[in-house]
């Protein structure tokens, strides 16, 4: 029998916790992401019992940020500025690994997310490439030379400055990047909870036709455009609840192209762009499969 990992995606809306090694070798379970103590003993439940069926090696925890990565750090392991309510300077980590007494492997939700779609998905092969979130809130991470995204402290793609559009008169749902502060941010235009402020509803209850979708798609395509002339990546897989949107995928290559406008002489964008802006082959499970691999590396298993 393989070896059996614990892995968390700790996101703002909900937790998903699994056990196994694989996506053949996969159970999970989920649940609503309350206060830190709650969500972070449901978590420790689920892999207490699991564990008592099949012994776990390490757990993985991919989460949402910001977060300190820097394992010299004194806040090494916590969730840091986040707008989550409740959840800054939480000890993610040392309060996950207290409650199992195991090693825990952490970075952030999409960087974990990277990583399954590279073992398991459309990054494999890859050395460099960008997985982005649409949803809760969006964030972005990836590898680059083969290694996942780190620096200062790691990429918050999220938050970038882009141009809001003319007829656009929202103010923006990021408490740090809005109208207020001169600029707004991404996240803060093209999030789910932004989509539901600025028209009334979920984004789930509109219409394929709502005019909602170009002008997600036209923020979404800002974006990429600067990652594609920032990191030239070999692809860019975009994952996140916003992106069920079927029609949404297709509005973004087209206007990356239009954008581009054949600046990029590249085939895979010129000819070939619905291989190069892709969705997610392991969907919703490339976040937790991402964390069995953070458990692995924290051991200092490689492929």
């Amino acid at each position: 029998m393989n070896a059996c990992y614990g892995g968390i995606e700790a996101g703002g809306t909900k937790f998903v916790c699994a056990v196994g090694s694989s996506p053949d070798d996969l159970y999970k379970k989920s649940f609503v992401t309350t206060n830190p103590e709650e969500t972070l003993d449901c978590a420790a439940q689920f892999f207490k019992e699991q564990n008592s069926k099949r012994p776990i090696s390490a757990i993985g925890i991919g989460s949402f940020g910001p977060i300190d990565l820097r394992k010299d750090s004194s806040t090494y392991g916590f969730i840091t500025s986040t707008p989550k309510a409740g959840w800054a300077n939480t000890d993610i980590v040392g309060k996950i690994r207290a409650l199992l007494d195991l090693p825990v492997g952490f970075d952030t939700d999409v960087n974990a997310a990277a990583l399954g779609e590279h073992y398991w998905g459309v990054g494999k092969g890859l050395n460099n490439f960008i997985y982005l979130t649409v949803g809760t809130g969006i964030g972005g991470g990836g590898l680059l030379n083969g290694k996942l995204l780190h620096g200062l402290m790691h990429p918050e793609m999220g938050h970038i400055c882009i141009p809001q559009h003319a007829e656009d008169t929202y103010r923006g749902r990021c408490p740090f990047h809005n109208k207020n502060s001169s600029y707004n941010c991404f996240e803060g235009l093209a999030s789910g909870p932004a989509v539901e402020e600025r028209w009334g509803q979920s984004p789930q209850s509109l219409s394929d036709d709502h005019e909602a979708w170009d002008l997600e798609a036209y923020y979404i395509s800002m974006a990429l455009v600067s990652y594609i002339c920032t990191l030239s990546p070999q692809r860019i897989i975009i994952g996140g609840g916003i992106m069920k949107r079927e029609r949404l995928i297709m509005l973004v290559r087209d206007n990356v192209k239009r954008m581009l406008n054949n600046y990029i002489q590249s085939g895979e964008i010129t000819d070939s762009i619905q291989d190069y802006i892709v969705l997610p082959k392991q969907g919703d499970n490339a976040g937790v499969l991402g964390a069995f691999e953070l458990a692995k590396l924290e051991l200092g298993i490689t492929h």
